[in-house]
Order: C-alpha cells, then structure tokens, then sequence
C-alpha cells in the first residue's frame, strides 16, 4: 500500500508530465524572437530622453480626433441621428472661417483603434492620460509589425528567413522614423494590417490548409483589407498590388476555385467595409483604382467556366461575351459619369512628373522624388542581398515568391516616387534581404555541417570539399550583414539624438535639449488670447495653433483647400494695405497674425535662415498665390516675384527677401525683420516699426524668445504674433 509520501510524490509527477514539452529549437527562436521585439520597442521609445510630445504635424489632429472620440463614448461612433457622433462634427476651430467637415476628410481607423484600446487600457486600471498612450501607441504597433513580418517571412521561406526579416526591420530607419514615440500616425497601424493582410490572404490559397480554416483566413484578410481602407489613404496599394498578382496567377494559369473563392471573400467583405467608410462612400466603388478587382473578378468567372467547359465553340463564345460585357460596363459607367480618376498626390506618386506643376505638393519635403542615396542610406549592402532574394524568388516562383515579388517591385517604384512612401517599400526590401541572404548561406552551411562527394564524369573525381571554403564565405556573408546593420548602428539611434519636431522648433538643428519657442507660444495662445480668438499662419503650423494653442486656425497640414492657402500665402506676399483687405473681406477677419523665422547667430549678418521657418517658405508662398487675383479685379504682384527675377542676390546663392524690391514690401518682411529689430537688436517698437515701415496694421503681441537665446545652435529661432489692427 502506497504511502502518503509516495502518493504525493506520484501526484506531482503527473502534474509535470502536464507541461507543454518544448523543443530546443523552438525555445531558441522564441528566445530570439523575444529578444529582437524588444530591441525594436526600445529603439522606437529612445526620444523619450526630451519628453513626451508628439511628433511631426498629422499625428495633434489624430490626437485631436481620438480625443473626440473618447470624449463621446464608443456608442455613438455609429450613431448617425446623435449630434455628438463624429459623423455629425464639423470642426469649427480649422480652416476658418469655413471649418471642416470631419467625417468627409478624416480616416477613422487610427483614432477609433487608439481611442478604443485606450478605454480598455483605461478600465483595466492603468493611469496614462490619453495623450501619452496615444505618444506611446505607434511604438507598440512598429513592435508588433515586427512580429506579424516573423510569420509572413516564416510561410514565404522558413524560420531562418522570419526571424531576419523581424531583425532588419526592427532596424530600418525608414520604418523607425513612421512609428516610433509620438509618430501617431496613419502608418502606424497601416504596415502592421498590410502584413496581416498579406500573411491571411496567402495562407487562404494554401491548397494544403483544410477548407474550414482557408475559410476563416479569408474572413481575416477581407476585414483586415476593410480595416486598411478605414484607416489609411494608401490602401489602394494593397488592392491594386493584390489584384495585379491575381491577375499574374491567371496569366501563368495558377487559377483554382480556392483562388476565385478567396479572392470573391477577400475584396468583397474588404470592399463593403470601404463604401461604409463615409471619406470614401459608394462612389469608391467606382474609381479608376477599384474597377480593375472588378474586371480581375469577372476574369476569374470566365477562368471558372472554361476549365468546366469542354467544347472550343463554347470556350471562344465566353470569351467573346466577357470582353463585350467588360467593354460595356466601362464604357456606361464612363457615359454616365460614374468612374472617377485618382486625384492630387496619388496620380503623382503613379506618375513622379505629374507634381512639377502643382507648388502645393512640391512645397511638401516629404512629397519629393526620392533621392538614391535614401536607398543606401536604409539597406546599405542589403541591396544587394534584396537583388539576389528576387533572383532567388523568381527562379522558384511558388504563389507566395510571387507575391513578395510582384510587392518588392512595385514598392521599390512608389519608394521612389515619393520620399514618404518608403516606409511601403521597408517590409517587403526586408523579407527579399532575408530570403537572398538566406539563399545565399543555406549550401554552405550544408557543407560546414556534411562535407559531399561531387563526381565529375568518370575519371575525375573530387572527393572532398573543404569546410575551410565553407566556412569562409558563411563568415563573409556575416560580416557583410553586421557592415549594413551593426556599424550603421548611429543612423538607427539618430531619431534619439534630436528632439521631436514641436522641442525642436521644427528645425533641422540637432540641440542638446529641447528648444521652448514653439511650446512657449502655443502655450501663450492657450492662456493669454480670447477663447474664440482666431490666428492666421502659414499652414504648416495649423495643427499646433488648434490643437497645443487650442485656438482657430485658418489653415493646416490638411491641405485640402488650394483657393484657402493662396489667399494666405497672398496676406503674406502683399504689402500691408493689401494684406489687411484680404483678411478682412475673404478671410474673415482674424484675430492675430504669426510667423517663424530663423535669423543666422552673427550679428554681422542679419538675413534669415532660410532652410528654416517662414524664410524658407515664402517661395511656395509666391508660387500658391501667383494665380491669386485681388478682390478689386486689380492683377496680383507675384509674377516676376515667385519666379526669383528681380533680385540681386549673389550668384550660386538663394535669393532672400530683401534682395526683392517686391518682396522688402511685403508683410511677410515686415513682421519678419521687426521681430529680428526688436528681438535681436534690441530696438523699441517704435524705432522697429519705423526701420522696417510698418503702417500700425500689425501690432506687436508676443515674441518668443522674449530676450535672446542662449541655444549656441548656431541660429536664433523666433516666434512672433502680432494683434491684427482693422482700423475701422
């Protein structure tokens, strides 16, 4: 008879022959890939180090919007008859005094998935105010990108191959820069849907997957697809990408019913969530962009009917009818005005040269043609190794090689198209660099492992080759990867060494702690104005006014309004006379009037600095506003002004205001070198007005920096709004 001891012990041995058994392989990986999501996690948290601030301009109105949103409560998201519901607010402190039209310009993902994270975050008993989760969200989600990207590279070539693809884009600087602290943004959640997407759609047309659970990865891609076009205006990138690689499989006749099954499930719950989504309406449907999932679709019909039909007379007499019936659709939905083309930066992005005649995109540094040297300055010798991963995935063209293919080559194009989109381009450059690389060691690590017979002929025999070889080029190629990840390590952490761009002053100057102006006065806005008073400005500094300043706008990085911003960028352009006729006849009679400018820190030299602030902008000023006509029917002045003629500036430098008879006329010169005179120089309002001929329409408000700085950053940033005066 067994003991009490005996039957304790008995008992707990049972209990351990519970534990999940687990191997030494997988405890490595997961080891690994634990290890590699943290380092992503601490790299995109680094600024920290200077605060907790948001970053950029889009993510104060993302902010603002989940802000809304958590303010009034999940039940009214979809409530269209309550007042409070986003689909009912129209903000009145942006783009005065017109306001906006939220529902109409907004993507709702991102703050719906913030503000709803928040509120379980919130209910679970975690103290963080909204702002700083939303600060902190874009890190979180970069982190899990890296995760989602370890399964997908693990499907298109092994373990090996996920856990590089995760390691290099912990580690992209392209990526880094979308989402790490206070970067909330539309690509925070985009990229990790896009892979989601990817890894979902791809294992639905894995034939070896039982129905039941292809079914279940088809529902996940089509509302992961859905999820993307509430979310982001890049969608049409995964659904003209997804849809060309149809197409592809067709041409290479790939077709299947799994394929014409997954496809109809993916893009038609996909679809029917993006007519919901009221920035895009029906009439999504029906864009140039979207009718081609629609002709791929019926392409697969057809596909369907001639693999059951036996007879040619048939198949010739289906096919003849499908190019009638797609032929017909276009052309009636053309007759009837229903297809509608891509507009503004998207046709620029399809064709690079489309934006040289639009300022208002050239204006936007994130918007320019992609130079080659951000290639290398991401990859480095990673270039090479995605080459040979292209190589390598079109020699073996599986369903899943082709995708990252067809998604390498067309991201590569919009990579270059547009500097922004380069964070598109990061996943699939990552997993091709991981599949190359991997490609590339895999036989010599054979060989290191198992040294091979190879016969050549009959005579000639070679009976050994060495692991010395072997093993050389699998430390090349390790040494080749540390060169490119490892000793760049600087450029990863380069996000960490500057403030964010609100603490910097939104300056290109790397300070060694935070620059105050722009908090200072946001901050002034906020307690020493009027509740409802209403501050013109250029349009970069829109979102700060309405969101840090908590005061009216008249433009911001929303852009959606050229007619709004040429009557700004006029105000600025003008002389005094006309500027104040402007802003009170067509502009609603603001309250307060501001610009930034950057003076260089030599008393010898009083020009501006003109990478930075207003000095740097006043081209684009010109440039927007040069169709402008006053409202008197006189022509406008900006001809020969925005052009850069008229001026005396020394050859090989950029023409300053000042050396512009026009352009020492202007306002914006005026409220500029006040500023400087009295800032700077240190005059009295008086003699500052009289030495730059203000008229008294603009009066001095608030400088910041009130005294001179001290940053010894080489430049001196000021801040300055003036009281507008109507005289009237």
């Amino acid at each position: 008879m067994l003991t009490t001891r005996e039957k304790i012990w008995n008992t707990l041995k049972k209990i351990g022959n519970l534990r999940p058994k687990i191997s030494h392989s997988t405890l490595i990986t997961t080891s690994i890939v634990v290890l590699i999501l943290l380092l992503a996690f601490v790299l995109r948290i680094l600024p920290m180090r200077w605060g907790m601030y948001l970053s950029e301009f889009d993510p104060y109105f993302q902010y603002r919007f989940t802000e809304y949103l958590t303010n009034t409560g999940i039940p009214t998201w979809f409530d269209a008859g309550n007042p409070s519901s986003w689909l009912n607010w129209r903000d009145t402190y942006r783009w005065y005094p017109l306001g906006v039209n939220v529902p109409g310009l907004a993507y709702p993902g991102l703050p719906m998935t913030a503000s709803f994270l928040y509120q379980i975050v919130h209910l679970l008993g975690v103290n963080i105010t909204l702002k700083d989760f939303c600060i902190l969200f874009p890190a979180f989600f970069g982190t899990l990108a890296c995760l989602v990207i370890y399964f997908l590279g693990k499907d298109i070539g092994g373990k090996t191959v996920g856990i590089f693809s995760m390691l290099f884009l912990a580690l992209n600087p392209s990526f880094i820069s979308r989402v790490s602290l206070g970067f909330f943004d539309d690509e925070s959640i985009g990229i990790v849907a896009i892979l989601l997407f990817a890894l979902f759609f791809l294992r639905s047309l894995d034939k070896e997957r039982p129905t039941k659970f292809a079914v279940g990865y088809m529902v996940a891609a089509g509302l992961t697809l859905g999820y993307i076009t509430a979310g982001w205006g890049a969608s049409l990138y995964p659904i003209a990408m997804t849809t060309l690689f149809v197409f592809v499989l067709i041409l290479t006749r790939r077709y299947s019913s799994r394929l014409l099954f997954s496809y109809s499930i993916t893009f038609g719950l996909g679809l029917f969530i993006a007519m919901h989504v009221p920035k895009l309406s029906p009439a999504f449907l029906f864009s140039s962009a979207i009718l081609p999932v629609l002709g791929v679709f019926m392409l697969l019909l057809l596909s369907e009917i001639l693999r059951t039909v036996q007879t040619p007379r048939w198949k010739i007499t289906y096919i003849i009818l499908f190019f009638a019936a797609l032929i017909g659709a276009v052309a009636l939905l053309s007759q009837v005005g229903l297809i509608s083309s891509p507009v503004g930066k998207f046709i620029s992005v399809l064709n690079p040269f489309e934006r040289l005649g639009v300022p208002l995109i050239e204006s936007v540094q994130e918007h320019r043609i992609t130079a080659w040297g951000t290639f290398y300055y991401d990859y480095g010798v990673g270039i090479i190794f995605f080459l040979i991963g292209l190589a390598f995935a079109i020699w073996n063209l599986t369903e899943r090689n082709l995708f990252i293919t067809i998604y390498g080559l067309t991201g590569l194009y919009f990579a270059s198209s547009m500097v922004r989109l380069t964070v598109l381009l990061a996943p699939a450059f990552c997993i091709l660099w991981a599949y190359g690389l991997v490609s590339i060691v895999k036989p010599f690590l054979t060989l290191v492992r198992e040294t091979p017979k190879i016969s050549i002929g009959k005579k000639i025999g070679v009976e050994r080759v060495g692991k010395e070889f072997s093993g050389i080029m699998v430390l090349l190629m390790f040494f080749l990867v540390v060169w490119t990840v490892a000793l760049p390590f600087p450029r990863v952490f380069s996000h960490a060494y500057s403030p964010v761009t609100i603490a910097s002053d939104s300056i290109g100057v790397r300070a060694t702690f935070p620059l105050t102006d722009w908090l200072d006065a946001l901050a002034w806005m906020r307690t020493a104005t009027p509740s409802g008073a209403t501050i013109c400005s250029w349009w970069d500094y829109g979102y700060w006014i309405t969101v840090e300043g908590n005061r009216t706008s008249l433009a911001d990085n929303a852009t959606f309004n050229t007619t709004h911003i040429s009557l700004i960028g006029a105000v600025y352009m003008s002389n005094e006379t006309q500027a104040i006729k402007i802003l009170k006849e067509q502009l609603g009679r603001p309250d307060y009037i501001l610009v930034f400018v950057t003076f260089k820190d030599d008393s010898a030299n009083n020009y501006p600095e003109a990478q930075y602030g207003d000095e740097g902008k006043w081209r684009w000023m010109a440039k927007i506003a040069a169709n402008f006509t006053f409202a008197n029917g006189n022509d406008n002045v900006f001809g020969n002004y925005s052009l850069g003629k008229d001026n005396t500036a020394p050859a090989g430098q950029t023409p300053n205001l000042v050396d512009n008879k026009v352009g020492m006329s202007s306002t914006l010169y005026k409220l500029m070198y006040y500023a400087h005179d009295r800032v700077l120089l240190g005059y009295d309002a008086e003699t500052a007005a009289e030495t730059v001929g203000m008229q008294g329409y603009f009066q001095e408000a608030a400088f910041f920096p009130s005294t001179r700085p001290a940053y010894n950053i080489g430049i001196d940033p000021i801040v300055a709004i003036y009281k507008i005066n109507y005289k009237d």
